[in-house]
């Protein structure tokens, strides 16, 4: 298929009446203007006219089912392309401010954050018990040593995770591809991704997990084959593995906290 012929595949599918529904009865009033957006950022943008047009549709339903724009310049969500060995495909990633944004929506919790450490701001850690003091008046250089997250519920439970940079470095290489190879969303905006790193990793194994963020996790990272959603696979990480079921990726990729 040629790029003239995919662009034009991808605008046909958004003039489908199925699929124009489909989105219609997700965002109501708003439709036209999701899928206006998504009709020019594909313009736009040269990788993805040479992706399967219904990965793009798909990674376009998922998101807006969680109400994540895909301005790339707001950071919510994105669409990603990737090769695969059926051709080039199109990926749904969540950022970090969207896992923010859904994390605050459940209205569980009354404090959420997450950033980069820097040299001299790590005064104590505690293995046993993950309890971490930090002081971020007392920064001695601008060298990044690590990342935190940390949140505190409604009903008071708070949790800290901090992953120091060589712990990062190591996750991003073994779950991306794309960035053991010199190139992708960890080469281009590491520090984003690194924080998305220890936020989904803190929100997936000590936070209040809403239906919406079950889906950002169990999609993350994924590229979606169908409009229903029921086709997915992981091509960019060593997850996608035939012995295990999408239940138990999902659960693994859940338990791991694992950012592509």
């Amino acid at each position: 298929m040629t790029q003239v012929q995919k662009q034009t595949s991808v605008r046909s599918l958004l003039s489908n009446e199925n699929v124009k529904a489909r989105f219609q009865e997700i965002l109501k009033d708003r439709a036209s203007s999701f899928t206006a957006n998504l009709a020019v950022m594909v313009n736009n943008n040269q990788q993805l006219q040479e992706c399967d047009p219904m990965t793009i549709i798909s990674a376009a339903v998922v998101s807006a089912s969680l109400d994540l724009p895909l301005d790339p310049n707001l950071g919510f969500a994105a669409i990603v392309p990737f090769n695969s060995k059926d051709g080039k495909k199109a990926q749904f990633q969540i950022m970090y401010k969207g896992l923010n944004q859904l994390a605050m929506r459940s209205g569980q919790y009354k404090t959420i954050g997450a950033a980069a450490i820097h040299d001299g701001q790590l005064l104590s850690e505690n293995p046993l018990t993950s309890e971490y003091e930090f002081n971020f008046n007392t920064k001695t250089s601008d060298k990044v040593i690590g990342y935190a997250a940390y949140f505190k519920l409604i009903n008071g439970f708070e949790k800290t995770v901090y992953w120091p940079i060589e712990q990062i470095d190591k996750h991003g290489k073994r779950f991306s591809k794309t960035y053991s190879k010199g190139f992708g969303l960890w080469k281009d905006d590491f520090e984003s991704m690194a924080i998305k790193t220890v936020l989904k990793n803190l929100l997936s194994k000590w936070g209040v997990l809403s239906l919406e963020m079950q889906s950002a996790v169990k999609y993350d990272q994924s590229v979606i084959n169908d409009e229903s959603a029921h086709d997915i696979e992981y091509i960019d990480n060593d997850l996608d593995k035939p012995e295990l079921s999408e239940g138990e990726i999902t659960a693994k990729r859940a338990d791991d906290g694992s950012e592509k």
